[in-house]
């Protein structure tokens, strides 16, 4: 079969109280990148972090927007990942040219996680944990340890050119009230996840990569997500923000440089306005764009 390509897939253990889910990432992963010279050593840092934003859309199973954030102190300073519940995702990574550390402690530096969810309907929340493990998988796991206190497990691979990532989640008792057998049935889980390598979770389709795993279980597998890169930058969003600048001071933009120019640092698309443009921002009227 062949690679389950743009896509999540969520997955049940029967008579367990355990779930899972698998992301495979390629053309969307690129299409998010495309706009941007990252050194390799990012690009596959960023990749995790999709693959893990959109894993965690999932669990939490919300209407808005999640925001998976690593801030340091290093010659990476941001790496930040917005995701629908719709799929839809877009990336940045802010960085100082010329990096030379390549594993994620020495690139970050001193360095925290933020994970914000903003519903449509709702109260904002945001988690912090601090960046102290190897790994971002090891990270998540800790924040989720942490705040939500449920034992979770990450597996995530990311070559440049694909991104993947790989969740289980212990879930409250319900099929299984023994916490032995509880115990038992996480600990049987994740050692057989563990075995797991970087190789198949690039390039094998989702199925097979359970049977391979999971062939003694009884798996209970859920259809395909899509899952896209989609910027949600607009000529409108930006004339928002113009509007809420000091009128003064972007009239004086104008006047020296001919227009205000406003870049989306995400995928690097520039929407332009000029005097007229201006006055119908400040006027509350539509620009002429």
């Amino acid at each position: 079969m062949s690679r389950s390509d743009n896509a999540v897939q969520r997955f049940l253990f029967e008579n367990t109280d355990i779930r899972g889910e698998v992301v495979s990432l390629n053309e969307s992963y690129v299409a998010a990148l495309t706009s941007h010279d990252y050194p390799d050593v990012i690009r596959k840092l960023l990749g995790e972090l999709i693959a893990s934003a959109v894993l965690l859309s999932t669990t939490l199973k919300f209407d808005g927007l999640l925001t998976l954030q690593a801030r340091g102190e290093g010659a990476l300073s941001l790496l930040m990942v917005e995701c629908t519940d719709q799929k839809s995702f877009r990336a940045v990574a802010q960085f100082k040219e010329g990096i030379t550390e390549s594993s994620m402690q020495d690139l970050l530096g001193r360095a925290s996680l933020l994970i914000t969810v903003d519903p449509v309907k709702g109260q904002r929340y945001q988690g912090i944990v601090p960046l102290e493990k190897e790994s971002l998988a090891a990270s998540l796991e800790d924040y989720f340890t942490q705040s939500v206190q449920l034992k979770t497990r990450l597996w995530l691979a990311c070559d440049g050119k694909t991104a993947a990532g790989f969740l289980l989640q212990a879930l409250p008792a319900s099929a299984e009230l023994s916490e032995e057998d509880r115990s038992e049935s996480w600990n049987r889980m994740t050692a057989l996840a563990e075995t797991t390598q970087a190789e198949e979770l690039l390039d094998l389709d989702h199925e097979t990569l359970l049977v391979r795993l999971f062939h003694e279980e009884a798996v209970r597998v859920f259809d395909n997500e899509p899952v896209k890169f989609a910027c949600t930058c607009s000529w409108e969003r930006s004339a928002k923000i113009i509007s809420t600048l000091d009128r003064k001071e972007v009239e004086t933009i104008v006047e020296e440089e001919g227009q205000v120019a406003m870049d989306c640092q995400f995928c690097n698309q520039q929407y332009a306005f000029g005097k007229d443009d201006i006055d119908a921002i400040f006027s509350h009227k539509t620009p002429l764009h």
